[in-house]
């Protein structure tokens, strides 16, 4: 795939797809628990170590799933290539003359599947991000997404234009990328909605044992 091509994805995902979705959480409502908090120490950083140690994690695993949805197709789909992990890692040593890729065409490594699903589970992901942001601490069961239409709305429209680009032609033409089946979007769930139960637990921790003081007092 050209590479022009790969910045041409993330700007997508940067500006049409994630765009709506950030812009609608400055509609949040307030915390539950703001009323309970300390006020706010103007010498307290903006992002605490607890909090950049989440945004960490998160990240970590957002990574771990991009990768490993193209590694998916590569090695474990039934319309891939079932290809071993040295031939996955060692792509760029493939040759007909080489032992360890007999059997397998090297014009496999540019197909548009697996940035296809790569790029869609980026996406998934980062409207998962969305709701975990809709608080800071609270669980989603307390602030469930309805609490923020807007940020439901835009969610819908960010996922409306990326089925737009994989299933109306010619826009998977242009953003060399393929229509995906169901089978590949139940892996792409399955990679993509973990990232929710991992918030939920960080921020169950921040609850109760990080910032014990934040949690709602109940009557």
């Amino acid at each position: 795939m050209p590479e022009a091509l790969i910045p041409v994805q993330l700007l997508w995902v940067n500006l049409v797809t994630d765009g709506f979705p950030a812009t609608a959480l400055g509609f949040n409502p307030p915390d539950l628990d703001i009323m309970s908090r300390p006020p706010r120490s103007p010498k307290e950083p903006l992002i605490s170590s607890w909090l950049f140690c989440r945004y960490l994690i998160i990240g970590c695993y957002v990574g771990a799933a991009t990768v490993g949805a193209a590694a998916w197709w590569f090695m474990a789909a039934h319309d891939g290539p079932k290809l071993s992990f040295y031939q996955l890692s060692h792509y760029l040593q493939c040759t007909e003359a080489h032992l360890e890729f007999a059997g397998v065409q090297c014009s496999v490594f540019e197909s548009p599947y697996p940035m296809t699903m790569a790029l869609s589970v980026l996406v998934t992901i980062e409207m998962c991000n969305a709701l975990n942001s809709l608080s800071e601490n609270q669980s989603l069961l307390k602030m469930p997404p309805w609490s923020n239409p807007w940020l439901v709305g835009a969610i819908f429209l960010s996922m409306s234009l990326h089925f737009l680009i994989l299933y109306v032609d010619p826009l998977p033409v242009i953003f060399q990328i393929r229509p995906l089946s169901w089978t590949q979007w139940v892996v792409v769930l399955k990679l993509s909605l973990p990232v929710i139960l991992m918030d939920e637990a960080l921020k169950f921790l921040a609850r109760n044992y990080i910032e014990p003081g934040s949690q709602v007092l109940m009557g």
